[in-house]
């Protein structure tokens, strides 16, 4: 079974890529590797939410919005070398834009690790960041990064 396979298993179909917002490209290959650039939770080019984990945003939707970001991420990844040459999930670095006192950041990146999970079963399971930050561009609640190994 491919990851194409599993992903029309699982009902997801990968986004278009995100539009850069600044003097970056959405993913880079060098060597084996496919680092990704921040991805933020949009949908069809809008930003589903803004705000702060803990005040306008609850943990439950921004957990939501992880899953958003990381599939935007995977579709960057896919734009590059396509998704079923990936090998395995590497690490997450998950930026979580937090209220004060707000710390429950690696509850919502779960919701793209476990994500991940589902997509890539063993070949799922990754090294990971998940930080509390007072802002993210264009007032995003979550941003994610990711590396993945490639064939």
């Amino acid at each position: 079974m491919t990851w194409t396979d599993r992903l029309a298993e699982l009902g997801i179909e990968l986004p278009g890529v995100a539009a850069p917002l600044a003097a970056y490209v959405p993913a880079v290959r060098t060597g084996s590797h496919v680092y990704t650039a921040g991805q933020l939770p949009f949908v069809s080019g809008e930003l589903e939410a803004t705000g702060k984990v803990g005040a306008e945003v609850s943990p439950e939707e921004a957990k939501k919005y992880a899953r958003t970001s990381i599939l935007n991420a995977l579709a960057a990844v896919d734009s590059v070398v396509g998704i079923d040459n990936v090998v395995r999930v590497v690490k997450v670095v998950g930026f979580v834009a937090s209220a004060e006192g707000f710390t429950g950041q690696p509850a919502v990146i779960n919701g793209a690790s476990e994500l991940l999970g589902e997509i890539f079963g063993e070949a799922g399971i990754h090294a990971r960041s998940a930080v509390g930050v007072s802002e993210l561009p264009i007032g995003a609640p979550v941003e994610i990064e990711l590396i993945v190994e490639v064939k």
